[in-house]
């Protein structure tokens, strides 16, 4: 946690000297452009590390995640059901970001600011069709599509081979270990990655101000407005339909998930408050056999707050660039998001990986995702504590369907897990 916060301070220290150092280059040099050409290498060479992570990790974290639910009989129903809430929890939270993405449109604001060599890098090319998903989809060769960063094709085939690992069984353990090893090994070398984030968002915003002037400022802020905006709204539906299936208990949920999700707004992790989740969820009423099935899983498959900020930051830099996106090119990112964030959970920064594997997908630049290093961390507090209230409702819910939530103080018959 320490490490963490040392990160932020640097991050934000390189946020200061930036502005600063922006500052006086576009008062004194006469021509702030190459200056700001010149940084543009620092944050290629970090756009070109975070993308040298992707294949490896998203592979390692989802099938290892897959092949670890188990496909018995009473896992398999609550498996079910608890997808199928993810399933529309996500939607909700991925819509809400491209309707308020699209009615505010906060990257107007920058449209013209940005370094023309990484806006000559992303083409506005024609939209991306159905027939070009789907060939994207499935991979010819698992090794070409690693090769060549196709996140859809590593996440179809992680997909069939979390499956294949669950079904064979005791066989597959020693592999999924391994698999599980690369996972906390790509991990370390995320954190590696990140070390070099302060430097990054240095290079970016000076740039950007040696350029454009002070005046560009002025959209972080509305940036980030905008989306605690959404954020809160995101936090009405999700109560509301909580009330829905749990009536006015519902309230009572979010009392006693109002400190661990403190917890994840201060830190900036939901992964730091799940212990207090978990007493949380059993002291409202829902037996251990389901939270602690459920939860688990709700930190890799239902990012609420990181599902709804990828779809918002998305388009917000491709409103940046000057790329308008049909609605029908929207929706396929969508279902492309919908994909590429699960089995994500424990990731630093995991947003910015799944936006950056995301953004080449469209043809938008990836420079412009630097920008939003240097306010990262006060977006990641709100996904965090929305993330922690959306498991939190979603166990509750499914405890609910199960028979399995109780009344507060009702003692918890002793009963096998079950895994």
């Amino acid at each position: 946690m320490e490490k963490k916060n040392r990160l932020t301070t640097y991050i934000l220290v390189g946020l200061a000297l930036g502005i600063l150092v922006g500052y006086f280059i576009n008062a004194s040099m006469a021509t702030p452009a190459s200056y700001a050409d010149t940084m543009s290498l620092i944050t290629t060479m970090f756009l070109r590390l975070i993308k040298m992570i992707i294949a490896p990790l998203v592979f390692s974290t989802l099938v290892v995640g897959i092949a670890r639910m188990g496909d018995a009989g009473d896992v398999g129903r609550v498996g079910a059901k608890t997808l199928g809430w993810f399933f529309i929890a996500s939607v909700i939270s991925l819509a809400l970001g491209l309707v308020l993405v699209n009615l505010f449109r906060p990257g107007d604001a920058l449209l013209g600011h940005l370094p023309t060599t990484a806006a000559a890098s992303g083409l506005a090319t024609s939209s991306l069709t159905l027939k070009d998903f789907v060939t994207h989809l499935i991979p010819s060769s698992i090794v070409d599509g690693m090769a060549k960063n196709e996140i859809l094709q590593i996440v179809v085939f992680s997909l069939f081979f979390g499956l294949g690992a669950a079904a064979v069984g005791k066989k597959a353990e020693p592999m999924i270990e391994a698999i599980d090893g690369v996972a906390h090994v790509m991990l370390k070398v995320t954190g590696y990655v990140m070390k070099f984030a302060p430097f990054a968002v240095f290079a970016a915003v000076s740039g950007t101000i040696a350029k454009s002037g002070l005046g560009v400022l002025s959209t972080y802020g509305v940036f980030m407005a905008e989306f605690y905006f959404g954020i809160a709204l995101l936090w009405a539906l999700l109560i509301g339909v909580g009330f829905l299936f749990l009536g006015r208990r519902v309230m009572a949920l979010i009392k006693e998930l109002r400190g661990p999700s403190l917890l994840a707004f201060s830190t900036a992790s939901s992964e730091a408050a799940f212990p207090k989740t978990l007493e949380g969820l059993e002291r409202f009423g829902v037996r251990n056999r389901i939270a602690a099935f459920v939860l688990p899983i709700g930190y890799s498959f239902n990012l609420d707050g990181s599902m709804m900020y990828c779809t918002f930051a998305a388009v917000f830099i491709a409103q940046a660039y000057g790329i308008e996106m049909s609605l029908g090119t929207q929706m396929t990112m969508m279902a492309v998001l919908m994909l590429t964030s699960k089995g994500m959970a424990g990731v630093p920064r995991a947003s910015l990986v799944v936006i950056a594997a995301t953004l080449s997908q469209f043809n938008i630049p990836e420079a412009g995702l630097v920008l939003l290093l240097g306010i990262d961390h006060f977006l990641d507090m709100a996904r965090s504590a929305t993330n922690v209230i959306g498991n939190g409702i979603a166990t509750a819910v499914v405890a609910k369907w199960e028979g399995e939530l109780t009344t507060p103080g009702q003692k918890e018959p002793a009963e096998a897990p079950l895994t």
